[in-house]
């Protein structure tokens, strides 16, 4: 009997994991206010660097989709439509759609480098690519060993922050540095959650994720550790930028979070706390970058000389 896939717009768009684009979103916000502390914030770069990273986070995502579907790893799960362990799509579909958005992202992300006079940036690009690729992908995926968040960390905090700053700024600063920590944290801490969230079947199919090896208490530290981490780096900023201290204004919708991991939700009981994160970080973010800009406008405003 010939197998019918049924895929609809809607379908592909939840598989593009809308509520993960704030990982996107949220380190190219705060990178350019990064830039901005040092005068240097430059929109039309900035809006190169978030179609990168959105179309980046869209093909890691159909990536997965393909990766967890042909393995078997994606038929008892919860949350998120998937398209190729639902068999809503055919398997070579999704694998398009993740190689599209990965040539998407490549495209802006040479058109970035050249405008930035950083051609170099394209090798950045490219592990960027290999990374989002083999996270599932490949014989030996290293998304299945422990090791996802860890990447999250890195890609989506210190290369897209420190990337972002550095193409708009010619420079990485410590400012750009402490905001890559709190946007990779709590960018892994989504991840982790999602993983949480999966332990018992993710240890059924083999999949040892981070969650899996912390076990289900510790793991839960862990997220509240990830979580808080952007408004420690908030009360560091204000040391030398005093209204970046607003952005802990997302406080309160991260402690819900916490308190609901904490308090041993379970399943779906936890998707809601992938958007709540998402919120934290995109507000924080947005705030931050204000904040950045504001404090360089304000420390560099020439005080009016008035003669005595």
């Amino acid at each position: 009997m010939t197998q019918e896939y049924t895929a609809t717009p809607k379908d592909w768009f939840e598989a593009a994991r809308p509520h993960t684009w704030p990982n996107a979103f949220a380190p190219v916000i705060v990178g350019t206010g990064a830039a901005a502390a040092l005068g240097g914030a430059h929109l039309g770069r900035a809006f190169l660097a978030l179609i990168v990273a959105w179309a980046l986070i869209v093909g890691v995502n159909y990536a997965n989709d393909y990766s967890d579907g042909i393995r078997g790893t994606d038929d008892d799960r919860t949350g998120p439509t998937r398209l190729t362990g639902s068999k809503l799509a055919r398997p070579e579909q999704v694998k398009l759609a993740a190689f599209v958005s990965f040539a998407v992202a490549g495209v802006f992300g040479l058109i970035l480098s050249v405008e930035a006079g950083a051609v170099w940036l394209v090798l950045v690009g490219a592990l960027c690519i290999a990374a989002a690729w083999f996270y599932t992908g490949g014989t030996k995926p290293y998304g299945y060993s422990g090791l996802g968040e860890v990447a999250v960390f890195i890609f989506f905090g210190l290369v897209a922050v420190l990337g972002t700053e550095y193409t708009q700024a010619g420079f990485v600063t410590v400012t750009g540095l402490l905001c890559a920590v709190a946007v990779g944290a709590i960018s892994a801490s989504v991840n982790l959650v999602n993983n949480i969230r999966d332990i018992s079947t993710d240890q059924a199919s083999g999949k040892h994720t981070l969650a899996v090896r912390l076990g289900d208490e510790r793991s839960r530290r862990v997220f509240t550790i990830l979580t808080m981490a952007p408004f420690a780096v908030s009360l560091l900023l204000s040391f030398s930028y005093l209204p970046t201290l607003f952005a802990l204004a997302p406080l309160p919708l991260a402690l819900a979070s916490i308190m609901k991991v904490r308090r041993g939700a379970q399943g779906a009981e936890l998707i809601p706390v992938l958007g709540a994160n998402g919120k934290a970080m995109l507000a924080w973010s947005l705030i931050t970058a204000v904040g950045l800009g504001w404090g360089w406008w304000d420390l560099n405003t020439p005080v009016p000389y008035t003669a005595v």
